[in-house]
């Protein structure tokens, strides 16, 4: 199956679909109560889910010829997804932030402790969600539009974690299968593992759901997605961390941007004044305003 021209045919559908303007509306509301229905059957399957993991990584363990070869190398997968979690959280996003803001990233981290603790103990984006909207607010000062613009968007397509982590699962489970991936494949992995994790749910598991795409558009085999299924109560989390770290740094980027043009937006509206004034530099005036408005209730004012 050519899995990613079906996600590139989707996502084209899906725009002409809104470009037909009403025409389409009904065939949008068919996928969305075919999507609702589907995810009722997943949180069916899911209640029994531990117990088909279980008989499914027992056959997986009785074909396997050398049981403790299998624990290591599920023991180096745990490790490559939370190694490279802590990187892209600790490092790679506190130093974007940075980059754009000139601000302290981890100052802004420890604001949102709680919702990232939150987010270890559900696994889940969406249930994160309203704590995030509550901390990012009173703690790092983003202004309601934002926040309540950004966040929800984020809890649904940013998915950093689980880019990440179905990135190594798929190369996990080629390396299991003694499987060689070529550029071509592992180029592959990356775009198609970008783009499902777009369409991955805000929750638990979330992103195992998609990693069938994944391994079908390389062709690996999909049945090894037992042994991930068995390891994803613990990968899943620190997945779910950096998910909604990365919304948070999204609202502040955003927040500072904002901050930054209403002050360079009232800078040039005292300039103006003042030139069509004729005043000097050295001059002023009581009638006009020089100092700008503070840039912590532009933002509000601007939204009006």
């Amino acid at each position: 199956m050519n899995i990613l021209g079906l996600v590139v045919f989707a996502i084209v559908f899906g725009i002409a679909l809104r470009k037909l303007g009403p025409e389409g509306e009904n065939l949008i509301q068919f996928f969305n109560s075919f999507n609702e229905a589907t995810m009722v059957l997943v949180s069916w399957i899911m209640w029994y889910a531990p117990l088909g993991i279980m008989f499914l990584v027992a056959g997986k363990i009785v074909e396997m010829e050398d049981v403790a070869a299998l624990f290591a190398s599920l023991g180096k997968y745990i490790a490559s997804c939370i190694v490279g979690h802590i990187i892209h959280g600790l490092l790679v996003l506190p130093g974007i932030y940075f980059i754009f803001t000139r601000r302290n990233p981890y100052r802004f981290l420890w604001g949102i402790v709680t919702p990232l603790a939150t987010a270890f103990g559900t696994s889940s984006s969406s249930a994160t969600l309203p704590l995030m909207m509550k901390c990012v607010e009173e703690n790092n000062g983003v202004c309601k539009h934002i926040s309540r613009f950004i966040l929800p968007i984020g809890a649904t397509v940013n998915m950093d974690g689980a880019a990440l982590f179905q990135c190594v699962a798929a190369v996990f489970i080629a390396q299991l299968n003694n499987i060689s991936l070529d550029f071509i494949q592992i180029i592959t992995i990356l775009v198609t593992a970008t783009a499902s994790s777009v369409g991955a749910a805000g929750i638990p598991a979330g992103g195992v759901l998609t990693l069938a795409i994944i391994l079908e558009a390389v062709g690996l085999p999909t049945n090894d997605i037992s042994l991930i299924l068995a390891v994803d109560w613990l990968v899943d989390r620190t997945c779910t961390i950096l998910n909604v770290e990365g919304d948070a740094f999204g609202a502040g980027l955003l927040q500072a941007r904002m901050e930054r043009s209403g002050q360079a937006v009232a800078e040039e509206l005292v300039e103006v004044k003042a030139d069509g004034l004729g005043l000097g530099k050295g001059e002023g005036s009581p009638l006009l305003r020089t100092d700008p408005p503070a840039p912590a209730d532009s933002c509000e004012e601007s939204a009006m």
